[in-house]
């Protein structure tokens, strides 16, 4: 059957457009425009994106047009080099004590669980990588994204609450000694504050990475170790996030690696404390 008939080999009725498919139609061209503004700021044919890619009289300059994407992509940069720099120089002291704290967790059979919703699910998973595959010359650690198994996940989400998918993992796998790392951009996520409600009750070790001003992980009492990126970017947030994880990755597996060389330290340590 050839699309577009009744099946009888007649053409049906043509589809006409309702004022509500206008209306949506509009809307997410609207949006496109404010996403993208430097697509439709340079000239006539620019000015709506239902006129991107169609020739006109009054054809945009595409080289201006090019050089705007140019301008925009470098500012960004500039943007997140001077953000990482900002997060570095404040946090660097308290990222070395938490890296210190992780790798005091690891050492004594602690494991790591990650957490995190859409993107920051993906960085989780791309944490809890970093620790079971670091690479030549360095020991695996036992490190596990509580976002990749999708039958509990779909379980919990179906039978119980999306709030609850971490906490229940939580309350299953993890021990005292153990540590929790949820990453979320608004801080709000309503999972990851049940998930290090449980985290801390159950005496794991928690660490946390917000942006804005922290939300409401930024009002917890659980969470041990809270890293709050200050910006309103969605997108630089999460660019930040993953240098604060990859710096506290670096710096655990480097105190990890002097505690193993050098054994006698840590019991010169001990012995000063006791």
């Amino acid at each position: 059957m050839n699309p577009g008939t009744n099946g009888h080999g007649h053409a049906g009725p043509a589809i006409q457009p309702t004022a509500q498919s206008r209306s949506d139609d509009q809307s997410r061209s609207d949006d496109l425009a404010s996403l993208y503004p430097f697509l439709y700021s340079h000239s006539d044919n620019y000015s709506h994106p239902d006129n991107v890619g169609h020739d006109s009289s009054g054809a945009g300059d595409l080289a201006a047009v090019l050089a705007e994407v140019r301008r925009s992509t470098v500012d960004k940069a500039h943007q997140i080099v001077a953000l990482r720099r900002e997060v570095v120089a404040r946090e660097g002291q308290r990222l070395a004590e938490c890296a210190s704290v992780m790798a005091a967790s690891f050492a004594t059979g602690g494991r790591l669980f990650t957490i995190g919703n859409g993107g920051s699910c993906t960085d989780a998973a791309d944490l809890a990588s970093l620790f079971l595959h670091p690479g030549p010359g360095r020991r695996a650690l036992p490190a596990f994204s509580l976002t990749g198994d999708i039958a509990v996940l779909t379980a919990l989400s179906n039978d119980v609450s999306f709030d609850v998918v971490f906490a229940r993992q939580i309350a299953a796998f993890g021990r005292r000694g153990d540590v929790v790392v949820g990453l979320s951009t608004s801080g709000n996520s309503t999972n990851l504050v049940r998930a290090f409600e449980e985290a801390g009750r159950r005496g794991l070790l928690t660490v946390g990475l917000a942006g804005y001003e922290g939300g409401a992980m930024a009002e917890l009492g659980s969470i041990d170790h809270l890293f709050v990126v200050p910006s309103d970017s969605v997108h630089r947030i999460q660019e930040a996030q993953t240098t604060i994880y990859h710096t506290l990755w670096e710096l655990t597996l480097d105190e990890l690696d002097s505690k193993w060389r050098h054994p006698e330290r840590e019991s010169d340590r001990r012995s000063l404390v006791e």
